[in-house]
């Protein structure tokens, strides 16, 4: 009777130590497949500080795929922000959706057209971003007097 005892024993130890090792298996599996790829997005930031009724040299979006346009404007009694999303299909067309910069902020959404307004980054809405081709944007400052700050892509 004890020898029929032992061997269940060992039985039972050698059923145990292959369903740990089942169990083991199948969650190495499991964390092997849930690993995910993370890329470091592109990003460039330009600052501006234009002169009165000037505007900045041409900026080219990165082409065919979404790029997150972010633009301030730091000038001391006119400081805002706003930011867009936009498409650029390379000698095409600039096609965004986003946010104007405060008072009020509203949705801002469009394409191409030379010289059409994309966002406000200013708290006056009088400092934006521009279509200024339809493959690059630019910085306006319609302004009597100077306005500084930076625009941000990343894409």
């Amino acid at each position: 009777m004890k020898a029929i005892t032992m061997r269940t024993e060992k039985s039972s130890r050698w059923a145990a130590m292959l369903l740990a090792t089942v169990v083991a298996v199948i969650t190495c599996l499991a964390v092997a497949n849930a690993t995910q790829t993370i890329t470091t997005p592109n990003a460039v930031n330009i600052p501006y500080n234009l002169a009165g009724n000037t505007s900045s040299a041409a900026i080219m979006p990165a082409t065919n795929r979404p790029v997150l346009v972010m633009g301030c404007c730091t000038t001391s009694g006119d400081v805002g922000v706003g930011h867009v999303s936009l498409l650029h299909i390379p000698g095409t067309l600039i096609e965004w959706v986003g946010l104007e910069s405060i008072n009020p902020a509203e949705i801002t959404s469009g394409f191409s057209g030379i010289a059409t307004h994309i966002v406000w980054i200013d708290d006056s809405h009088t400092v934006d971003i521009k279509v200024a081709s339809a493959d690059t944007i630019r910085i306006q400052n319609p302004n009597a007097t100077a306005r500084a700050g930076n625009v941000t892509l990343v894409w």
